[in-house]
């Protein structure tokens, strides 16, 4: 089997949410969905019908937000589009990766009391999603610099036998001294050591961030279109 044709990859929500991290799962009926202050993220079947897309609209709540992330489907002509987005799902290709032999501070692993200055990053360097229980979907790793974080990245979706690797983004001050590949090759390595392989998603227009991750070792295996769309 390659890359390419791995089920798991083609639904990396539902497959996490159905397994790994069934327990920070909200369901109705076959629709499911995080919990909104971990995720934002919800998942239907491959082929829904108008019962599935109703008890999606039921469990989330009229006028919230249905973040259907790279799934295909698509709702009812009544739930409006809010964005779409072309992005790529790319998948480690190579060995267990080396973290670059670079001086600096040190990878620490990050914790509950570091929630409030991880969310203060992300504030200020929009990676993505990121939720005050998001650090729960597995492990983060960030640097310092004189006490204050300025880096991080970590673990989020985890369909079976797979890993995303996520929440990369280093403050603007701090660019350009390596940290992001540094915290890319650290998480890697973790979710590799655990028998697992690491795959991420980027924004097709972010062509830096494409770049790092090329040069790390990963491969791309699809285009994917992230949409979401507002509950009537």
């Amino acid at each position: 089997m390659t890359d390419r044709d791995v089920p798991a990859l083609d639904d990396p929500v539902g497959g996490s949410l159905g397994g790994r991290h069934a327990h920070l799962a909200r369901r109705l009926g076959r629709a499911v969905s995080f919990q909104p202050e971990v995720a934002s993220f919800s998942a239907v079947s491959s082929d829904p019908d108008a019962a599935e897309w109703n008890d999606l609209a039921k469990l989330l709540g009229p006028g919230e937000l249905a973040d259907l992330f790279s799934a295909p489907a698509t709702p009812p002509r009544d739930w409006e589009l809010v964005f779409g987005m072309a992005g790529r799902q790319l998948v480690w290709s190579g060995a267990v990766p080396a973290e670059p032999e670079e001086a600096g501070p040190a990878v620490v692993e990050l914790g509950p009391h570091d929630v409030p200055e991880m969310l203060d990053l992300v504030a200020r360097t929009q990676p993505g999603p990121f939720r005050q229980r998001t650090r729960e979907l597995g492990t983060y790793l960030g640097i310092r610099e004189h006490g204050e974080l300025v880096a991080m990245a970590g673990e989020r979706l985890r369909p079976p036998g797979w890993t995303e690797i996520s929440a990369v983004c280093t403050a603007p001050e701090a660019r350009g001294r390596g940290y992001a590949a540094r915290l890319i090759t650290a998480v890697a390595a973790r979710v590799m050591a655990r028998g697992e392989r690491p795959f991420l998603h980027v924004a097709e227009a972010n062509t830096g961030a494409l770049a790092l991750y090329e040069r790390l070792g990963f491969t791309t295996r699809k285009r994917v279109t992230f949409r979401g769309f507002r509950v009537p």
